[in-house]
């Protein structure tokens, strides 16, 4: 006796035979049988061999500012408040819309125009960084645009809140300017408790789909917590880091040497298209100088972080003795626990000496 595909369901709509719903799945997974993306679904289903071949379509990813920064990345550059960081972005915006790389770090994505959002300078301020006593100013490149806040606007009445409002305003001037990098100076003007993950979630998905709609280069600068200077910089220094980390495709930091005030060393966080080529034993080197009308970071050369750190008073080195000694309780060999503490295996070495006696 056969029976109907359709059985009728206790509630009086047709049922669905469960051989035709295996019937679909099975197809679904098939290699080849990925459906074409519509606007009304939330993922995109391909099969991994698609995904891969789509993928070898588009470009390879190419460096901006040496391994720190590659074209295409959502990437964060962080440092304690007065150390620099606009210096530094400012100059490697200058770069790219030049193309001209600086020092040893590889412009390899050619000129490209930059959007860059200052929050924190006035207009007088930036023309004392980039001019001579005022007078002789740096010649910028056409395509550096630079906007700044207009504090006599009011939010309009359609926006609830001025975050959304200005994110808006963000959006508008990428589309008229047609620019393909964008720096933000600062995290904190987009949304101000970026230290809260409910507060940094909502930031990074709307700078990510900034990045993803417009094909967008980023580069947003964030301020560190006060920070223990005897310590190496990590990716938990970062106000908001977890999040903030977690979104970001890179990031690096600036650090204040200990040994000498007027010397910054810049190192490698986070990275996802590179081998980390800038970590502790391996920081950037500069100075901030100004030889006529442009205020920049000069390279100097390479070091190891520990050596720029703060020397740990008393109480500070028995706490390293301390976390030296946990380490070794996990089965870290000396050279692992230096990594982790960014100091020398012979340092790690000699504090869990120094426990033991």
């Amino acid at each position: 006796m056969s029976h109907p595909q359709n059985v009728p369901s206790t509630g009086g709509q047709q049922g669905i035979n469960p051989d035709v719903i295996g019937q679909e799945i099975t197809r679904l997974l098939q290699p080849d049988a990925a459906q074409p993306d519509h606007g009304n679904q939330l993922f995109r289903l391909r099969s991994a061999t698609d995904w891969m071949e789509r993928a070898s379509k588009r470009p390879i990813p190419k460096m901006l500012f040496g391994e720190f920064w590659f074209q295409g990345e959502l990437c964060i550059l962080f440092a304690d408040s007065n150390l620099g960081k606009s210096i530094l972005a400012v100059q490697v915006g200058d770069s790219i819309s030049r193309d001209e790389q600086i020092g040893p770090f590889r412009l390899e994505a050619g000129q490209q125009s930059i959007l860059y959002f200052d929050f924190e300078l006035a207009d007088k301020q930036f023309e004392a960084r980039y001019s001579s006593d005022y007078k002789y100013h740096y010649g910028f490149s056409s395509d550096f645009l630079r906007a700044e806040l207009d504090p006599m606007h009011t939010v309009p009445k359609e926006f609830p809140c001025f975050e959304d409002f200005l994110n808006h305003q963000i959006e508008n001037l990428v589309v008229s300017s047609g620019a393909t990098v964008l720096i933000i100076d600062n995290l904190t003007y987009l949304r101000s408790e970026t230290e809260r993950a409910k507060d940094a979630l909502p930031l990074m998905k709307q700078l990510k789909a900034l990045k993803s709609k417009f094909g967008l280069s980023i580069l947003a600068l964030a301020h560190t917590p006060k920070r223990d200077a005897a310590r190496p910089i990590t990716r938990n220094d970062l106000q908001g880091s977890k999040m903030l980390m977690n979104f970001c495709d890179s990031a690096f930091a600036i650090g204040e040497s200990a040994k000498d005030k007027s010397i910054r060393y810049v190192k490698q966080v986070k990275q996802r298209n590179t081998e980390e080529v800038y970590g502790a034993d391996n920081v950037c080197l500069f100075n901030i100088s100004k030889p006529y009308n442009f205020l920049q970071y000069e390279f100097m050369g390479y070091g190891r972080e520990w050596e720029h750190l703060r020397q740990p008073d008393n109480e500070d080195r028995e706490a390293l003795r301390t976390q030296a000694a946990e380490l070794k309780l996990q089965g870290k060999s000396f050279r692992e626990i230096a990594a982790e503490m960014g100091i020398t295996h012979t340092k790690a070495e000699r504090l869990l000496k120094e426990g033991n006696g």
